[in-house]
């Protein structure tokens, strides 16, 4: 090979990395552009009054993802209708759940320098009514059921679950009289029937009973436990193993959690499980996917999730005992929370 035939190689092939990369750089600053555009085969969405008291039918009430001027806003549609049209709310969070007309948003700070965090506890008509910092990047929230009680998760360091290089905090707030605990990490834990006492304690994923008591994860020795807690007594217990983001079931009767299971992929370890508390026995559902999400009931037979999808996250449901087929529930949406 001649020296001018290397030059000329040489030549086209930085000719064909220069066209690449721009028009990788140009497609990104499409994409990125399309973000605040209404997509044609998107959800439609309008902007609206939402309210954490639905005066009409039940509701869904989720964190919008579709492409638009609305993306990343609270939006509702009707619960028999989840592909429907949507409900703006002008309303932004990165996380949100809501009960009894009681919402907490956790909501990023945009700074010159840095983001910062904060959980912003919303009432019926969106308004705020208290705000508290959050001490990293938001993860996880519920509500109580009655709406006294809020609970929210940040990553503190990492933003993962998925590795052991993490640390998060859990915080429950009283909205009655605002009174604060800011780190579950300092509830007495009881392991095995003895007090437990460690420097590698993480809790996170709280799911509320009653205003008294709570179900959480809590991960130390490299193992992850359901934890039942007492606000009140401020302990908590160990119940199960290999048990992560519990979520109650309505009767109070089962936890949906995702499970870590042998053989998978250590970047997608998780797979969606059902733990009966009378008995103690677990079972799968037929969702085969890795979740990594917080899952919903939306009623005492059916579990709602977050996939990722197109947009962000699409979200998904299968039956709770184990039957059936997983199906999608909606598009380009996350964060769920059935009202009314």
């Amino acid at each position: 090979m001649t020296r001018t035939t290397r030059l000329v190689i040489l030549l086209v092939a930085v000719v064909l990395l220069g066209a690449v990369g721009t028009g990788s750089v140009l497609y990104a600053a499409h994409r990125s552009g399309m973000r605040d555009e209404q997509q044609a085969n998107g959800p439609t969405v309008r902007a609206g009054t939402v309210l954490l008291r639905p005066t009409t039918g039940r509701r869904l009430l989720v964190r919008n993802l579709a492409w638009g001027p609305h993306r990343d806003e609270l939006a509702t549609v009707p619960a028999d209708d989840p592909q429907g049209p949507r409900t703006a709310s002008g309303v932004k969070c990165l996380r949100f759940h809501a009960a009894a007309g009681t919402g907490v948003c956790l909501q990023a700070v945009h700074g010159a320098l840095r983001d910062t965090y904060r959980a912003v506890v919303l009432d019926s008509r969106l308004h705020e009514l208290h705000r508290f910092p959050a001490a990293g990047i938001p993860t996880r929230a519920r509500v109580s059921p009655s709406g006294h009680l809020v609970a929210w998760t940040v990553f503190v360091s990492g933003d993962s679950y998925a590795g052991t290089n993490f640390s998060t905090r859990t915080t429950i707030v009283d909205t009655r009289n605002w009174a604060v605990d800011d780190n579950l990490e300092t509830f007495r834990i009881i392991k095995d029937g003895r007090t437990h006492h460690a420097a590698d304690i993480n809790i996170w994923g709280v799911t509320f009973a009653d205003d008294t008591r709570f179900y959480a994860t809590l991960a130390t020795g490299g193992r992850t436990y359901l934890v039942r807690g007492d606000v009140t007594a401020r302990t908590l217990t160990t119940l199960h193993g290999n048990v992560e983001c519990p979520s109650l079931s309505p009767d109070g009767t089962r936890i949906a959690y995702k499970k870590r299971v042998k053989g998978a992929s250590p970047d997608a370890p998780w797979r969606l499980y059902v733990l009966d508390l009378r008995t103690m026995k677990e079972s799968p559902t037929a969702e085969q996917r890795n979740i990594d999400d917080q899952a919903l009931w939306a009623d005492d037979s059916t579990l709602v999730y977050a996939l990722p999808g197109d947009y962000g996250s699409d979200l998904w449901t299968v039956p709770a005992d184990g039957s059936g087929t997983a199906r999608t529930l909606m598009k380009s949406a996350v964060a769920p929370a059935y009202l009314g």
